[in-house]
């Protein structure tokens, strides 16, 4: 099973890069199988829907715009992509995410399982650092992706054990 783990997010608009930040920290914190694609997709959005094809699993992590506070994590499915139960869209690479899988589907690609993380930003003023409540998710939503992984039998190592 080849599984693509996907960062979107703009650097410069601190809370906005969250994905970008996450992929980061999973580099950083976690040995990844070679049967796991850990890619940062900054702001392409549909510049690289052939990940998307590519993989069998796809597990997205983005910034998202919806009711609660900052750091809020909310875990969404293609259904929720494609049914657009997904919530309000905040930048130029979601606005991309149900046009990208569309596209795929019109290709007759392989439909990817896919999961999206999505979390609550604080700030998405110009900066290139996290809010605590974001700089805190990185290791919330790492331990959702570890678990959801789990699941399907492939195991992400903490470096250093």
């Amino acid at each position: 099973m080849q599984v693509l783990i996907y960062g979107a997010g703009n650097l410069i608009l601190s809370d906005e890069g969250f994905g970008v930040h996450f992929i980061r920290h999973l580099e950083a914190h976690y040995e990844v199988p070679e049967n796991v694609e850990v890619y940062d997709g900054g702001t392409l959005g549909i510049m690289v829907h052939f990940k998307f094809e590519e993989a069998d699993k796809v597990i997205l992590v983005d910034v998202v715009d919806t009711a609660g506070e900052p750091g809020d994590i909310f875990r969404y499915e293609r259904e929720d992509i494609m049914l657009k139960k997904i919530p309000v869209k905040m930048s130029p690479h979601q606005i991309g995410l149900q046009e990208m899988l569309l596209l795929s589907e019109m290709r007759d690609a392989p439909k990817a399982d896919l999961t999206f993380f999505g979390i609550i930003p604080q700030s998405l003023d110009p900066g290139t650092v996290l809010s605590p409540p974001l700089q805190a998710g990185l290791v919330k939503v790492a331990s959702l992706v570890v678990d959801e992984l789990a699941s399907l039998g492939i195991e992400l190592k903490p470096k250093g054990r």
